[in-house]
């Protein structure tokens, strides 16, 4: 039996309840990839791993007898590092409620519709919303807004909505690979010190330049029509309700914040943006008795997803999980034995397949001898590439969940062959800059 030397972790990853757990890591992900077929939302299954993986670790070093100050230095840094992601994304998405109830999004899908622009202006007005709101308001935030104005134009017609879905998805991803929080990748790789902020800026040119490729290539199969006008709103505008505008303004002094914090101050992100819910909280406060009308925070934080919150808490448990067993340090060896440039071109298309945020955890965990160039492109193929398939990436879940039926696995797939365009020459392009000019 393997024992514990005092103050290190053992290595499980060859020991009978380290094959325990990856079967359990493996059938956990299973029914989260299987979603849709079993009707089980993946937060579920992802707690139940997660939780359940260092229950079990727990117990056999309690039983074993081994030396716990490993095992609780662990479950302090997972416990850290998922706070900082969990309250960020618990802000963004407070806010964005806030801005759905005043009827910011509303306005902008009655301002689209009233243009009376044909179906392919529509493809390239949402791709180019998606690509630029993405990197503030996160990937899967701005996917599900999109999706719901695309559905909103047209119900129907999928030789219009499958493209233009998956153009938002495609578009929301590159867009949020170029942000340090327009992704829950890139946050993590920003959160772990694996690059300053605007060293994630220098991926603009390979994110907008292999998103636009991919989107040539899918505008090419939309129609050249124009959606019916129906009597939406009764012809009436829709206007951005009182306070709306304020509210947009503090959500961007917000991201400054946890902007200057993180660069100026060593604050982790999450305290910028708690300190401006803090003045979301105060202003509602403010509007309530200039007003007299109820501006109630809390009623937009009851709407939060908190599946999605709860679905990353359990994924990274049960990656750290895995870390702590020894097996993502057998999986850095990868960067060793071969080029580190072809491992990270890798791990795009296991982010395609296993989703992109337990790929990156996994990536930073194992934590590989890289310089900045090289996380940098671990960052944009973990995000880029989980638009290869329609479950890769938070927001291709989501927009399948929104455009239930209309926009598929099947029907994603059909089109993956341009996506795949797409990423080669978004890494192409991260290797003239990076390798070549050395441009970072």
């Amino acid at each position: 039996m393997t024992r514990a030397v005092e103050g290190h972790a053992i290595d499980l990853a060859t020991e009978p309840v380290g094959f325990l757990l990856l079967a359990i890591f493996i059938i956990g992900y299973y029914f989260i990839a299987t979603e849709e077929k079993y009707e089980l939302n993946k937060a579920k299954p992802a707690l139940f791993t997660g939780t359940l993986m260092f229950i079990i670790l727990g117990g056999y070093y309690a039983y074993q007898g081994l030396d716990f100050s490993m095992f609780e230095t662990e479950i302090s840094h997972l416990v850290l590092e998922i706070a900082e992601i969990f309250f960020f994304l618990y802000v963004a998405m407070t806010y964005i409620e806030a801005l759905i109830e005043r009827g910011v999004f509303n306005a902008l899908k009655s301002k689209l519709i009233a243009k009376g622009l044909g179906y392919k202006q529509l493809f390239w007005v949402t791709g180019l919303l998606a690509f630029f709101i993405s990197p503030v308001a996160d990937n899967l935030t701005t996917a599900l807004i999109l999706s719901t104005v695309l559905v909103t134009i047209e119900k129907d017609n999928h030789k219009f909505l499958v493209p233009a879905a998956i153009n938002v998805v495609v578009a929301a991803n590159a867009g949020g690979a170029w942000s340090p929080f327009g992704d829950i990748t890139t946050l993590m790789a920003w959160a772990a010190h694996k690059g300053e902020f605007v060293d994630f800026l220098y991926l603009f040119p390979a994110s907008v330049i292999g998103w636009a490729t991919t989107a040539y290539i899918l505008s090419r199969f939309v129609p050249d029509e124009f959606p019916n006008k129906g009597n939406e709103n009764n012809g009436e505008d829709i206007k951005i309700l009182k306070g709306g505008k304020i509210i947009i303004t503090l959500g961007a002094l917000t991201i400054l914040f946890a902007v200057i914090g993180k660069q100026v101050m060593h604050l982790p992100p999450m305290w910028g943006m708690l300190f401006g819910l803090s003045l979301l909280n105060l202003y509602a406060f403010s509007h309530k008795r200039r007003h007299d009308e109820d501006l109630n925070v809390f009623s937009a934080i009851a709407k939060i997803e908190n599946d999605t919150l709860l679905f990353f808490f359990g994924i990274l448990a049960a990656v750290g999980a895995l870390h702590f067993a020894g097996f993502l340090a057998h999986a850095a060896k990868l960067y060793e034995l071969f080029d580190p440039t072809i491992v990270n071109i890798g791990v795009g298309f296991v982010s395609a397949i296993v989703d992109n945020v337990p790929v990156m955890s996994a990536v930073l965990k194992a934590n590989p001898d890289l310089g900045v160039d090289q996380w940098m492109l671990a960052t944009l193929t973990a995000g880029i590439g989980g638009s290869l398939i329609s479950f890769g990436s938070a927001a291709g879940v989501g927009v399948m969940g929104k455009l239930n039926g209309i926009y598929t696995f099947g029907s994603h797939l059909k089109y993956s062959w341009a996506i795949l365009i797409g990423y080669i020459i978004s890494v192409s392009i991260w290797y003239f800059q990076f390798q070549i000019l050395g441009l970072y």
